[in-house]
């Protein structure tokens, strides 16, 4: 009994990170870092993206930082391309296009 609750353990423990916002921040900013981001036109690749959301949520980069990784893990973001991140939640998520039906020539 005690090996499968041992071998359980590195479960549960990652499990857990992955529950728990960044140290230091809360539900409230993570609510405020999505529609900060949002704001921004959902990505983070540039200072120009980053400066706003740090006025806006008054989270260090860091903090944001941080938070991009918790979305990232949770699957509610990604890191593009360029190593910067984009919001794929909420206001974020991709809208799908709606299936087209090609018509039969008969």
């Amino acid at each position: 009994m005690l090996k499968k609750s041992l071998a359980l353990l590195p479960l549960f423990a990652t499990a857990g990170c992955l529950a728990l916002p960044p140290q230091g921040t809360d539900a409230e900013d993570i609510t405020a870092f999505d529609e900060a981001v949002a704001s921004v036109g959902c990505s983070l690749e540039r200072e120009s993206d980053y400066l706003p959301v740090e006025l806006q949520t008054g989270l260090t980069r860091e903090q944001i930082q941080q938070i991009a990784q918790y979305r990232i893990a949770g699957r509610q973001g990604v890191q593009t391309e360029a190593g910067g991140f984009r919001l794929t939640s909420g206001a974020c998520a991709p809208v799908e296009e709606p299936a087209t039906e090609v018509a039969e020539a008969g």
